[in-house]
């Protein structure tokens, strides 16, 4: 049950935050000197950081739904915004899945990703809204997700990063990220229920309260990253990242 909470709360929280959860469930384990999360454990807690933006993004969500004007521009960013990912994700896939059994080389990719965060202090904040959006901007942000195949590599962080770049403010380019977010954690959840499904594995009672806490903790974690970002931008989650990338480093 303890190990349950704790991989909810790693997810919940550093899926949103520009700090990596694909790092952290990498790291944090092998720091701790325990087991990371089982594949039941991983796709059932995919399921509650979705939970956790959908609800948070019931609006826009709605919209889509109901297909408004609003909603079919928002789907169709999200489409041409997925297709990187999924087209680099499919075609590299053994050897992505590879790095997630070197510690050592998601610490180091961990620093690297916190040395980018850190240098977009440099970046002059925009003023465009994610209702200005091209699909020359849905593509770059793809782009930006797509990095996030690599362990170590924050999602959220490198997408708000090439948002920041192409002239979004801070609160437009995280929103964007999240939105793009929706189907990227839903197709992961997806193909890991269906190794899962294939492996025969089930999913204890834990493992659902594990979820409820991803769900939790991802909610807040939005929430907090949107209230925060406008003040201080990516800056103190580089230093995050390489401040813990380091540690990992003398302790992995």
């Amino acid at each position: 049950m303890l190990d349950a909470i704790l991989w909810g709360l790693t997810q919940g929280l550093t899926e949103f935050l520009p700090i990596s959860s694909s790092g952290h469930l990498v790291l944090v384990p092998a720091v701790l000197g325990r087991d990371g999360p089982d594949l039941a454990t991983s796709a059932v807690l995919h399921l509650g950081t979705l939970a956790a933006v959908l609800l948070y993004f019931r609006a826009e969500v709605g919209q889509v739904l109901r297909l408004t004007t609003e909603g079919k521009q928002l789907l169709r960013l999200l489409v041409i915004g997925t297709i990187p990912a999924a087209v680099i994700g499919f075609t590299f896939l053994d050897g992505f899945e590879a790095l997630n059994d070197n510690p050592t080389g998601v610490a180091i990719t961990l620093i690297i990703l916190g040395v980018g965060l850190y240098a977009t202090r440099w970046i002059r904040p925009g003023e465009r809204a994610v209702d200005d959006s091209s699909n020359t901007d849905a593509v770059a942000m793809g782009f930006g997700q797509a990095l996030a195949l690599i362990p170590g590599v924050s999602r959220s962080g490198a997408t708000i990063a090439v948002g920041m770049g192409r002239g979004f403010s801070r609160e437009q380019a995280a929103r964007y990220s999240f939105l793009l977010g929706i189907p990227a954690i839903a197709g992961a959840g997806f193909f890991e229920f269906i190794e899962l499904a294939r492996e025969g594995g089930g999913i204890t009672a834990a493992t659902w309260v594990g979820m409820g806490v991803a769900a939790v903790s991802g909610y807040a974690a939005i929430a907090l990253l949107l209230r925060l970002i406008g003040r201080v931008g990516l800056v103190p989650f580089g230093i995050y990242c390489v401040g813990f990338g380091t540690l990992a480093l003398f302790l992995v």
